[in-house]
């Protein structure tokens, strides 16, 4: 398999994701790094993933749906109504296939960036974050807390934001993914249990 340059990667992104999303990936990608050099990471599997974790953002509903029937992705019932929930489940996908990542822990911090999932690794917890928080960002509620949290208590933070995520998706409850709740609900304990609050 062959493994793209970081240069090749960006050359190919460019040719399928609009102008605001290609900003935005950048921004991950920088923001994954700088995160990654504050809680010991790997600086370069930062970047790789926040660069891929959109790769299939810009495609309709149905060609999600169609991809990810093609290559025999496992599509969930809430995915079936709300499709652009699949872009990750593709892009971790095609991160593979497309662009010859096959380190599992890319994949999975592509495949996660959207929902979370309970106990994540450094790098899926950054790139989570990241994709959260990137500079260009500005409409989320409690973001200058939760940057400040990204670099100083990575657990804290991604609870923060699955909280706020539970809380904004809320509005419609036919589109929270139960990876997102299991997510909160994981986090929320694991504050709840390491500060010893009553009542938790």
């Amino acid at each position: 398999m062959i493994v793209l340059e970081v240069k090749e990667i960006k050359d190919k992104l460019k040719e399928v994701l609009t102008k605001k999303r290609y900003e935005h990936t950048l921004g991950v990608a920088y923001t994954a790094m700088c995160m990654a050099m504050a809680h010991d990471a790997d600086i370069d599997k930062a970047n790789i993933a926040g660069l891929l974790h959109d790769n299939a953002k810009c495609m309709s509903d149905e060609k999600l749906l169609q991809k990810c029937k093609k290559h025999g992705l496992m599509i969930t019932d809430i995915e079936k109504t709300h499709p652009y929930l699949l872009h990750a489940k593709l892009g971790a996908f095609y991160a593979e296939y497309k662009y010859g990542i096959d380190d599992e822990e890319i994949k999975n911090a592509i495949l996660y960036h959207t929902t979370g999932k309970p106990d994540m690794t450094m790098l899926e917890k950054i790139i989570y974050i990241a994709d959260y928080i990137e500079p260009s960002r500005n409409k989320a509620l409690n973001l200058k807390e939760i940057r400040k949290l990204a670099f100083t208590d990575i657990d804290e933070c991604v609870y923060k934001i699955s909280k706020d995520t539970i809380e904004y998706l809320q509005k419609d409850s036919d589109s929270i993914d139960m990876t997102t709740v299991e997510t909160y609900r994981y986090y929320d304990e694991l504050i709840c249990n390491r500060r010893n609050y009553d009542g938790c």
